[in-house]
């Protein structure tokens, strides 16, 4: 097997676009014959996925595994960080979480996860012949430098070459990529071979100069200019595109319109790409108060923190807008964190996600949940559960949840087939006796074409046209449909704009 040098993508800062350079190198080295993976030492999202194994990682490292055509393992992803609240997170370790740690608390551990990471690294490096490592937020933040496992400690140890990302949309690019080397000493700043500048409007040749005046000052090289993008969707790791908020007010009035409360905490949000990329349909994330009668329906996501996002809740008035739109028979679905919302009560006896006790919910559903180990991590596959159909609606998704939640009444949503390839007989979620509040533990439930129109009619969102397309026949998930689509976009994007015998100019030699 050819080695290649691996390819570090460091950051100016968070949300500058290294996750999408990381899974368009994957792209282009997979189209050109390599066999490539994306690596991140520790990362901190509450996005996350499910391997085929049944073990969670970082949703980034899924997209790059995806684009690189390779099946996603926990390798790649060692360390994963899912905040709780503003100092404190659960620890996923090789998949698995282990423990509930203050920030503090971490710090004192991070030998033992850096030689994790080593270790995750070094098996990968044994499988494959190119790895594209990402770094995390700003590679230069020189007071946490001394006990960085992510960024060039971990690329020293990989030996990588370091390609840097700037955003030049946010202002001062400039400053980012000199400021940046100035934070760094000689050896770090001589990883770096050079720059990325992502997000740039208008004409690029207006750029020439400033393009040359960085290279002047700096001795590096600039490898591209990425345009902004509109025509292909890569699944962000943060809810940091979530920022900028629709209102009720920008709404169409001949499309149907669908809210999904943007929670203190929400988690995977990712949940909804496949919605909102339906033709015809409005899905907007709302975090103010506002009266639901606009809405055909109206969504609870996953959530970190289920009992805080339920004070939350209560606390901004949000409570009384949910329950009035169901009393006036809108259709409501949660999902995970949601689900346990929509019941009567969660209960964390452990102190799992702060202080121990009980938390009244929403009353919307039959259900009471209980949060406790072990945490359920898995590819399920289920059936809508209604048998008065003459077919099945088949679907697939995955499950992350600490809370075992008990239905007393109502009628399950689905009937889950397998979990991790293993068959079984369960039932998942609930549907109240009036049919228009239910609940699932199903992420990722709407990249399937037949669930998600399912659902659609069910909430009695006409889209015909869309329903029930190659049901007799074998069926490839929209949502992943949509995603090879994209990534070949992200590919075009890229090596349109960048200069690839710069960013991997031994790979070049030898291909």
């Amino acid at each position: 097997m050819r080695k290649f040098k691996p390819i570090a993508v460091f950051g100016t800062g968070s949300d500058v676009g290294k996750s999408i350079v990381g899974a368009a190198i994957c792209k282009s080295l997979a189209d050109r014959g390599v066999a490539v993976a994306p690596f991140k030492a520790q990362n901190m999202s509450n996005n996350s996925g499910i391997t085929p194994e049944g073990l969670e990682m970082g949703r980034a490292q899924i997209v790059q595994a995806e684009a690189a055509g390779v099946v996603p393992h926990v390798d790649m992803n060692p360390v994963l960080l899912k905040p709780t609240g503003e100092k404190g997170s659960q620890v996923v370790l090789n998949g698995v979480a282990v423990e509930n740690s203050t920030a503090m608390e971490y710090h004192s551990k991070k030998e033992f996860y850096f030689n994790e990471a080593c270790r995750a690294f070094d098996r990968l490096r044994d499988r494959y012949e190119m790895i594209v490592m990402e770094g995390a937020g700003s590679c230069a933040e020189v007071n946490l430098m001394p006990s960085d496992i992510v960024n060039f400690r971990m690329a020293d140890y990989a030996g990588a070459d370091v390609i840097l990302v700037a955003d030049i949309h946010r202002g001062g690019v400039f400053g980012q990529l000199v400021g940046t080397l100035e934070c760094l000493p000689d050896r770090y700043r001589d990883m770096i071979k050079g720059f990325i500048i992502n997000r740039f409007r208008g004409d690029i040749k207006l750029f020439r100069e400033g393009v040359e005046w960085i290279e002047k000052r700096t001795g590096k090289k600039v490898m591209g200019v990425l345009p902004w993008y509109h025509h292909f969707r890569i699944d962000a790791e943060d809810s940091v595109e979530l920022e900028v908020l629709s209102s009720v007010s920008s709404l169409e009035k001949n499309k149907p319109a669908i809210a999904v409360i943007k929670l203190k905490h929400i988690s995977n949000f990712t949940d909804f790409h496949a919605l909102a990329d339906t033709p015809g349909l409005q899905v907007i994330f709302l975090e103010k108060p506002v009266e639901l009668d606009r809405f055909k329906a109206v969504i609870i996501p996953g959530s970190k923190n289920t009992r805080s996002d339920l004070q939350w809740l209560k606390q901004t008035g949000w409570d009384q807008k949910i329950k009035s739109f169901a009393a006036s028979g809108g259709h409501i679905l949660g999902i995970c964190g949601g689900y346990q919302i929509l019941g009567k009560h969660v209960d964390d006896p452990n102190g799992l996600e702060g202080n121990p006790g009980i938390t009244d919910g929403l009353d919307l559903l039959p259900v009471n949940t209980i949060l406790k180990a072990p945490k359920i991590t898995t590819l399920s596959t289920f059936i809508w559960y209604d048998f008065t159909r003459d077919f099945l609606d088949i679907g697939e998704g995955y499950e992350i949840h600490m809370g075992h939640t008990t239905r007393f009444a109502g009628s399950p949503m689905f009937k889950v087939h397998s979990r991790n390839s293993m068959v079984c007989h369960d039932e998942d979620g609930t549907v109240s006796r009036e049919k228009n509040i239910c609940g699932t533990y199903m992420h990722g439930l709407f990249d399937v074409p037949v669930i998600k129109n399912r659902w659609l009619e069910q909430a009695g969102i006409d889209m015909e046209q869309h329903l029930y397309d190659n049901r007799a026949s074998s069926y490839e998930p929209d949502g992943i449909a949509r995603k090879k689509r994209d990534y070949q976009l992200l590919k075009e994007h890229f090596e349109s704009h960048v200069e690839l015998d710069i960013v991997f100019p031994a790979l070049s030699r030898q291909l």
